[in-house]
Protein backbone atom coordinates (compact mmCIF):
# COMPACT_ATOMS: atom_id res chain seq x y z
CA UNK A 1 0.00 0.00 0.00
CA UNK A 2 0.81 3.43 -0.43
CA UNK A 3 1.89 6.16 2.20
CA UNK A 4 2.94 9.30 2.94
CA UNK A 5 6.00 9.42 5.29
CA UNK A 6 7.85 11.47 7.49
CA UNK A 7 11.48 10.54 7.61
CA UNK A 8 12.84 13.20 9.05
CA UNK A 9 11.53 16.16 11.08
CA UNK A 10 11.01 19.13 8.84
CA UNK A 11 8.84 20.66 6.43
CA UNK A 12 5.96 19.39 4.04
CA UNK A 13 8.32 19.27 1.55
CA UNK A 14 10.43 16.56 3.02
CA UNK A 15 7.32 13.94 3.15
CA UNK A 16 7.42 11.46 0.35
CA UNK A 17 5.21 8.81 -0.94
CA UNK A 18 6.18 5.03 -1.02
CA UNK A 19 5.12 1.53 -0.50
CA UNK A 20 5.17 0.13 2.66
CA UNK A 21 3.37 -3.13 3.94
CA UNK A 22 0.00 -3.38 4.61
CA UNK A 23 -1.06 -3.51 8.65
CA UNK A 24 -2.24 -6.13 10.18
CA UNK A 25 -5.30 -6.13 12.63
CA UNK A 26 -5.39 -7.47 16.01
CA UNK A 27 -6.79 -7.48 19.77
CA UNK A 28 -9.25 -4.72 19.43
CA UNK A 29 -7.61 -3.25 16.53
CA UNK A 30 -9.48 -2.31 13.23
CA UNK A 31 -8.37 -2.24 9.53
CA UNK A 32 -9.62 0.30 8.18
CA UNK A 33 -9.16 1.72 3.91
CA UNK A 34 -9.11 5.39 3.64
CA UNK A 35 -11.00 7.45 1.76
CA UNK A 36 -10.20 10.47 2.97
CA UNK A 37 -8.19 12.01 5.97
CA UNK A 38 -8.75 15.67 7.69
CA UNK A 39 -5.95 18.11 8.08
CA UNK A 40 -5.24 19.56 11.42
CA UNK A 41 -2.91 21.97 12.67
CA UNK A 42 -1.24 19.29 14.54
CA UNK A 43 -0.11 17.52 11.70
CA UNK A 44 1.87 20.83 10.55
CA UNK A 45 3.39 20.25 14.03
CA UNK A 46 3.79 16.87 14.25
CA UNK A 47 6.44 16.67 10.66
CA UNK A 48 8.43 19.06 12.46
CA UNK A 49 8.87 17.57 15.82
CA UNK A 50 7.20 20.23 17.88
CA UNK A 51 4.18 18.33 18.93
CA UNK A 52 3.80 16.50 21.87
CA UNK A 53 3.30 13.25 20.30
CA UNK A 54 6.58 12.11 18.16
CA UNK A 55 5.95 8.72 16.72
CA UNK A 56 9.28 6.93 15.69
CA UNK A 57 10.55 7.82 12.70
CA UNK A 58 9.51 6.72 9.59
CA UNK A 59 6.02 7.68 10.28
CA UNK A 60 2.81 8.68 8.07
CA UNK A 61 1.63 11.76 9.43
CA UNK A 62 -2.38 12.32 10.11
CA UNK A 63 -4.48 11.94 13.03
CA UNK A 64 -7.82 11.55 11.76
CA UNK A 65 -9.73 9.70 8.56
CA UNK A 66 -12.71 8.41 7.04
CA UNK A 67 -12.95 4.55 5.04
CA UNK A 68 -14.27 1.50 5.18
CA UNK A 69 -13.64 -1.62 7.96
CA UNK A 70 -11.90 -4.15 5.81
CA UNK A 71 -10.86 -6.47 8.69
CA UNK A 72 -11.46 -6.84 12.61
CA UNK A 73 -8.99 -8.02 15.49
CA UNK A 74 -9.99 -11.12 17.58
CA UNK A 75 -11.55 -8.99 20.21
CA UNK A 76 -13.35 -6.44 18.37
CA UNK A 77 -17.42 -6.59 18.70
CA UNK A 78 -18.78 -2.80 17.99
CA UNK A 79 -17.68 -2.87 13.72
CA UNK A 80 -17.36 -5.29 10.90
CA UNK A 81 -16.22 -5.37 7.69
CA UNK A 82 -18.20 -2.88 5.31
CA UNK A 83 -18.94 -0.47 7.82
CA UNK A 84 -18.22 3.26 7.04
CA UNK A 85 -16.66 4.67 9.80
CA UNK A 86 -14.71 8.15 10.89
CA UNK A 87 -11.76 8.05 13.24
CA UNK A 88 -9.03 9.03 15.36
CA UNK A 89 -5.64 7.68 14.53
CA UNK A 90 -3.23 10.12 16.08
CA UNK A 91 -0.99 9.76 13.21
CA UNK A 92 -1.17 7.20 10.48
CA UNK A 93 -3.97 8.32 8.26
CA UNK A 94 -2.00 9.29 5.28
CA UNK A 95 -2.05 6.04 3.95
CA UNK A 96 -4.05 4.05 1.80
CA UNK A 97 -4.66 1.44 5.03
CA UNK A 98 -4.54 2.57 8.90
CA UNK A 99 -5.31 0.35 12.32
CA UNK A 100 -7.54 2.18 14.02
CA UNK A 101 -8.43 1.35 17.92
CA UNK A 102 -11.62 0.31 18.15
CA UNK A 103 -12.54 2.89 20.94
CA UNK A 104 -11.64 5.85 18.31
CA UNK A 105 -14.14 4.83 15.24
CA UNK A 106 -17.75 6.14 14.86
CA UNK A 107 -20.04 4.52 12.55
CA UNK A 108 -20.89 7.02 10.12
CA UNK A 109 -25.04 7.86 9.21
CA UNK A 110 -26.25 7.67 5.72
CA UNK A 111 -25.74 10.34 3.67
CA UNK A 112 -22.56 12.09 4.91
CA UNK A 113 -19.36 12.16 2.25
CA UNK A 114 -16.20 10.34 2.99
CA UNK A 115 -14.70 14.30 2.93
CA UNK A 116 -17.31 15.42 5.62
CA UNK A 117 -17.03 12.68 7.67
CA UNK A 118 -13.12 13.18 7.88
CA UNK A 119 -13.55 16.66 8.65
CA UNK A 120 -16.01 16.02 11.49
CA UNK A 121 -14.05 14.16 15.22
CA UNK A 122 -11.12 16.60 16.03
CA UNK A 123 -12.75 20.25 14.82
CA UNK A 124 -16.13 19.52 16.60
CA UNK A 125 -14.40 16.87 19.36
CA UNK A 126 -12.42 19.68 20.70
CA UNK A 127 -15.05 22.85 20.57
CA UNK A 128 -17.29 20.67 21.94
CA UNK A 129 -15.57 19.38 24.86
CA UNK A 130 -14.14 22.95 25.14
CA UNK A 131 -17.49 24.78 25.47
CA UNK A 132 -19.00 22.21 27.47
CA UNK A 133 -16.68 20.68 29.61
CA UNK A 134 -14.19 23.50 30.26
CA UNK A 135 -16.16 26.64 30.01
CA UNK A 136 -19.13 24.94 31.18
CA UNK A 137 -21.58 28.16 28.41
CA UNK A 138 -24.84 28.61 29.43
CA UNK A 139 -27.25 29.80 27.45
CA UNK A 140 -27.18 33.81 26.97
CA UNK A 141 -23.38 34.00 27.86
CA UNK A 142 -20.90 35.68 25.15
CA UNK A 143 -18.62 33.90 23.52
CA UNK A 144 -15.33 35.10 21.58
CA UNK A 145 -13.98 32.91 18.97
CA UNK A 146 -10.93 33.98 17.54
CA UNK A 147 -9.28 32.59 14.17
CA UNK A 148 -13.43 32.24 13.71
CA UNK A 149 -13.11 31.13 9.77
CA UNK A 150 -10.47 28.19 10.54
CA UNK A 151 -11.64 24.12 11.04
CA UNK A 152 -11.96 24.37 14.72
CA UNK A 153 -13.32 28.13 14.49
CA UNK A 154 -15.90 27.71 12.85
CA UNK A 155 -17.09 24.60 14.11
CA UNK A 156 -17.12 26.38 17.42
CA UNK A 157 -19.54 29.42 16.25
CA UNK A 158 -21.71 26.66 14.51
CA UNK A 159 -22.11 24.62 18.26
CA UNK A 160 -21.91 28.23 20.02
CA UNK A 161 -25.00 29.41 18.55
CA UNK A 162 -25.99 25.71 19.01
CA UNK A 163 -25.65 25.92 22.55
CA UNK A 164 -27.33 29.57 22.80
CA UNK A 165 -24.91 31.73 23.59
CA UNK A 166 -24.20 35.17 21.72
CA UNK A 167 -21.00 34.29 19.69
CA UNK A 168 -18.47 37.32 18.31
CA UNK A 169 -16.67 36.13 15.62
CA UNK A 170 -12.90 37.68 15.14
CA UNK A 171 -10.77 36.61 11.76
CA UNK A 172 -8.10 38.84 9.94
CA UNK A 173 -9.80 39.45 6.67
CA UNK A 174 -13.54 40.74 5.43
CA UNK A 175 -13.49 37.20 3.43
CA UNK A 176 -12.79 35.24 6.59
CA UNK A 177 -15.29 36.97 8.69
CA UNK A 178 -17.88 35.95 5.72
CA UNK A 179 -17.23 31.90 6.44
CA UNK A 180 -18.05 33.14 10.46
CA UNK A 181 -21.30 34.70 9.71
CA UNK A 182 -22.11 32.10 7.15
CA UNK A 183 -21.59 29.58 10.24
CA UNK A 184 -24.44 31.93 12.61
CA UNK A 185 -22.28 34.72 14.28
CA UNK A 186 -23.93 37.22 15.77
CA UNK A 187 -21.47 40.29 15.42
CA UNK A 188 -18.39 40.03 13.33
CA UNK A 189 -14.50 42.08 14.55
CA UNK A 190 -11.46 42.60 12.10
CA UNK A 191 -8.77 42.92 14.10
CA UNK A 192 -6.56 43.98 11.66
CA UNK A 193 -9.16 47.19 11.43
CA UNK A 194 -9.40 47.96 14.89
CA UNK A 195 -7.74 46.69 17.97
CA UNK A 196 -9.27 43.61 19.28
CA UNK A 197 -9.95 44.57 22.96
CA UNK A 198 -11.78 47.89 21.83
CA UNK A 199 -14.26 46.06 19.91
CA UNK A 200 -15.02 43.25 22.33
CA UNK A 201 -15.80 46.06 24.76
CA UNK A 202 -17.87 48.20 22.21
CA UNK A 203 -20.32 44.97 20.97
CA UNK A 204 -20.12 44.35 24.86
CA UNK A 205 -21.49 47.58 26.26
CA UNK A 206 -17.66 47.24 27.90
CA UNK A 207 -18.97 44.17 30.02
CA UNK A 208 -16.62 41.71 28.37
CA UNK A 209 -17.33 38.34 26.91
CA UNK A 210 -17.74 35.39 29.08
CA UNK A 211 -15.93 32.77 27.17
CA UNK A 212 -13.01 33.11 24.66
CA UNK A 213 -12.16 30.59 22.46
CA UNK A 214 -8.74 31.13 21.29
CA UNK A 215 -6.54 28.49 19.21
CA UNK A 216 -4.46 31.73 17.98
CA UNK A 217 -2.36 32.41 20.44
CA UNK A 218 0.98 35.24 19.49
CA UNK A 219 -0.38 38.96 20.90
CA UNK A 220 -3.93 38.32 20.45
CA UNK A 221 -3.97 35.80 23.74
CA UNK A 222 -3.39 38.81 25.86
CA UNK A 223 -5.39 41.48 23.68
CA UNK A 224 -8.94 39.35 24.19
CA UNK A 225 -7.74 38.37 28.12
CA UNK A 226 -8.02 42.30 28.75
CA UNK A 227 -11.43 42.08 27.38
CA UNK A 228 -12.81 39.24 29.24
CA UNK A 229 -16.25 39.84 32.00
CA UNK A 230 -15.63 38.56 35.39
CA UNK A 231 -16.31 34.95 35.68
CA UNK A 232 -15.23 34.64 32.22
CA UNK A 233 -13.05 31.54 30.86
CA UNK A 234 -10.32 31.72 28.65
CA UNK A 235 -10.46 28.41 26.50
CA UNK A 236 -6.45 27.94 25.26
CA UNK A 237 -6.85 25.54 22.34
CA UNK A 238 -3.74 25.87 20.45
CA UNK A 239 -1.20 28.74 18.54
CA UNK A 240 -1.79 28.91 15.42
CA UNK A 241 0.23 32.11 15.04
CA UNK A 242 3.54 31.03 16.18
CA UNK A 243 4.01 32.11 19.46
CA UNK A 244 2.98 30.75 22.82
CA UNK A 245 1.75 34.13 24.53
CA UNK A 246 3.16 35.01 28.19
CA UNK A 247 -0.03 36.09 29.78
CA UNK A 248 0.25 38.76 32.82
CA UNK A 249 -0.94 36.98 36.00
CA UNK A 250 -2.52 40.08 37.51
CA UNK A 251 -5.28 39.89 34.84
CA UNK A 252 -6.67 36.73 36.19
CA UNK A 253 -6.71 38.24 39.56
CA UNK A 254 -8.04 41.42 38.76
CA UNK A 255 -10.83 40.33 36.27
CA UNK A 256 -11.99 37.09 38.28
CA UNK A 257 -11.42 34.78 35.56
CA UNK A 258 -10.01 31.51 34.52
CA UNK A 259 -7.36 30.62 31.93
CA UNK A 260 -8.57 26.99 30.94
CA UNK A 261 -6.23 24.46 28.63
CA UNK A 262 -8.01 22.26 26.68
CA UNK A 263 -6.18 19.48 24.93
CA UNK A 264 -8.69 17.35 23.48
CA UNK A 265 -6.81 14.70 22.59
CA UNK A 266 -5.77 13.29 26.04
CA UNK A 267 -9.49 13.90 27.08
CA UNK A 268 -10.78 11.46 25.20
CA UNK A 269 -7.85 8.82 26.39
CA UNK A 270 -8.52 9.98 29.68
CA UNK A 271 -12.42 10.29 29.79
CA UNK A 272 -13.67 7.41 26.73
CA UNK A 273 -16.78 7.10 28.14
CA UNK A 274 -17.62 11.32 28.18
CA UNK A 275 -15.88 11.73 24.92
CA UNK A 276 -18.38 8.66 23.42
CA UNK A 277 -21.40 10.72 24.84
CA UNK A 278 -19.85 14.01 23.45
CA UNK A 279 -19.63 12.10 20.04
CA UNK A 280 -23.53 10.90 20.67
CA UNK A 281 -24.45 14.48 20.91
CA UNK A 282 -22.55 15.98 18.22
CA UNK A 283 -23.96 13.54 15.87
CA UNK A 284 -27.20 14.35 17.55
CA UNK A 285 -26.78 17.84 16.44
CA UNK A 286 -25.94 16.98 12.67
CA UNK A 287 -29.00 15.03 11.95
CA UNK A 288 -30.83 18.13 13.36
CA UNK A 289 -29.09 20.18 10.87
CA UNK A 290 -27.17 22.20 13.92
CA UNK A 291 -23.76 22.22 12.79
CA UNK A 292 -22.48 20.68 9.32
CA UNK A 293 -18.60 20.57 8.56
CA UNK A 294 -17.46 23.42 5.68
CA UNK A 295 -14.76 21.48 3.32
CA UNK A 296 -12.00 24.45 2.26
CA UNK A 297 -10.37 22.06 -0.17
CA UNK A 298 -9.76 19.11 -1.04
CA UNK A 299 -6.10 17.93 -2.11
CA UNK A 300 -4.91 15.03 -4.46
CA UNK A 301 -3.24 12.30 -2.33
CA UNK A 302 0.28 13.83 -3.92
CA UNK A 303 -0.24 17.09 -3.21
CA UNK A 304 -0.24 16.79 0.52
CA UNK A 305 2.43 19.44 0.78
CA UNK A 306 0.01 21.85 -0.95
CA UNK A 307 -2.70 20.97 1.84
CA UNK A 308 -0.73 21.45 4.54
CA UNK A 309 0.50 24.50 3.33
CA UNK A 310 -3.13 25.77 3.72
CA UNK A 311 -2.90 24.99 7.13
CA UNK A 312 0.83 26.70 7.66
CA UNK A 313 -0.01 29.48 5.47
CA UNK A 314 -3.68 29.95 7.54
CA UNK A 315 -5.21 30.00 3.78
CA UNK A 316 -8.03 27.66 4.69
CA UNK A 317 -11.63 28.91 5.60
CA UNK A 318 -13.12 25.87 6.98
CA UNK A 319 -11.38 22.24 7.02
CA UNK A 320 -8.85 20.81 4.23
CA UNK A 321 -9.34 17.27 3.63
CA UNK A 322 -6.43 14.73 1.32
CA UNK A 323 -8.02 12.69 -0.80
CA UNK A 324 -6.53 9.05 -0.23
CA UNK A 325 -8.49 6.09 -1.24
CA UNK A 326 -7.49 5.27 -5.47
Amino acid sequence: MKAILCKEYGPADKLVIEDVPSPTAKGRGVKVRVKAAGLNFPDTLIIEGKYQLKPPLPFSPGGEMSGEVIAVGEKVTRFKVGDRVAGLTGYGAFAEEVIVPERNLLLLPDGMSDEKAAAFMMVYGTSYYALKQRANIQTGESLLVLGASGGVGRATVELGKAMGARVIAAASSAQKLAVAEAAGADELINYTEEPLKDAVKRLTNSKGVDVIYDPVGGDYTEQALRAMAWNGRHLIIGFAAGDIPKIPANLMLLKGCSVVGVFWGSFTQREPEASAQNMIELMKLYAEGKIDPKISEVFEFEDYAKALGALTERRATGKVVLKVGF
